[in-house]
């Protein structure tokens, strides 16, 4: 067993030491991976570090925190690491709970495990009101494109993965930069991966976030809605077929024309004297009511199907085998 740790670099010469500094003796490699940066991060941990297990990487141009972390996550995979865990160079996790994030996976409980600050509401206090708001609406927004119903604060950067899910995961197509966190949760999720929440307190300085809301909103959004479309059609009409997809099928449909049938005649009869017609009224009604019954038996089979058995585990086994063996022949070139 052996575990590795990523940690993505990109204007980080002040405090990248101290995080270095912190990690124990149960990791076996680290990664640090200079994004591009200014301050050229990689080359100082290289001048100031004696620790044998770091190992600087180097990207060319920036490829943003996604990037970073899937660069480490290929050079840890190369080098048979077993768990990969990935920190942030700005010293707000705590390298100290690493084990934590690490024995789930071993232990054959989960495939990737990510950090959850919202368990403990007294640790909410130091966490600034509009993060808190922005990550509940994020969380929503996941839970929906993802199918990962039963997981919270998506854009946590705190995570590990069995290295064997990482030739499975099409590299080239993952988010590099703000949404990667987001968009790891879905591509496991279209492999079927068993994804474990760890309650951690995060930790604020006066540093502000490079997140806009006004810039990334509607991105956000765009992608959010084409990846829920894409999991639907992947999981409910090419690789299977039951009475959820019958549900949504009929549920959309009734939905959306009682909306549309229901406010064309209201604005047809708005400005006449003349009542609208009763059974137009029940058309509409009954449309829209059973629209959202099926979405939500829909709703309901969907949050029930989330994956409960390791893929690791599956992939150890004969039967599978032969599909890691591609994976990671296809990885390789």
């Amino acid at each position: 067993m052996s575990i590795a740790v990523v940690i993505p670099t990109y204007r980080a010469k002040a405090t990248i030491l101290s995080v270095l500094a912190q990690i124990g003796p149960e990791v076996d490699k680290v990664y640090v991976v200079d994004d591009a940066c200014p301050e050229q991060t990689g080359n100082f941990v290289a001048e100031q570090c004696t620790d044998q297990r770091i190992r600087v990487l180097h990207n060319e141009i920036n490829q943003g925190v996604g990037g970073a972390t899937l660069a480490g996550y290929r050079a840890a995979a190369a080098d048979n690491a077993t768990v990969i865990v990935k920190l942030d160079a700005d010293a707000q996790m705590d390298p100290g709970l690493i084990s934590y994030f690490v024995r789930p996976i071993l232990s054959g409980q989960a495939d990737y495990t990510k950090g959850n600050r919202f368990f403990d509401a007294v640790s909410l206090s130091s966490m600034p009101r509009v993060r808190i708001f922005g990550n509940a609406v994020l969380s929503l927004m996941t839970k929906i494109s993802t199918g990962y119903w039963s997981n919270v604060d998506p854009s946590n950067g705190y995570t590990a993965i069995h290295a064997c899910l990482v030739p499975l995961l099409p590299i080239d197509r993952i988010a590099k930069r703000f949404f990667f966190e987001t968009d790891m949760l879905f591509y496991l999720g279209l492999l079927r991966a068993v994804v474990i929440d760890i309650p951690i307190i995060a930790h604020y300085g006066e540093e502000e976030s490079n997140l806009k809301i006004k810039s990334i909103l509607l991105p956000f959004t765009w992608a959010h809605i084409t990846r829920f479309l894409r999991r639907v059609a992947l999981n409910y009409f090419v690789r299977d077929f039951s009475l959820a997809s019958l549900c949504l099928v009929a549920g959309a449909p009734l939905f959306i024309f009682g909306l549309i049938f229901g406010a064309i005649n209201w604005g047809a009869h708005l400005g006449s004297e003349a009542p609208t017609p009763t059974g137009t009224i029940m058309i509409a009604t009954l449309s829209i009511l059973l629209g959202i019954q099926f979405l939500l038996f829909f709703f309901s089979a969907d949050i029930a199907s989330a994956p409960h058995r390791p893929l690791h585990v599956l992939l150890g086994t004969k039967a599978l085998r032969p599909l890691r063996q591609f994976a990671e022949k296809d990885a390789n070139g």
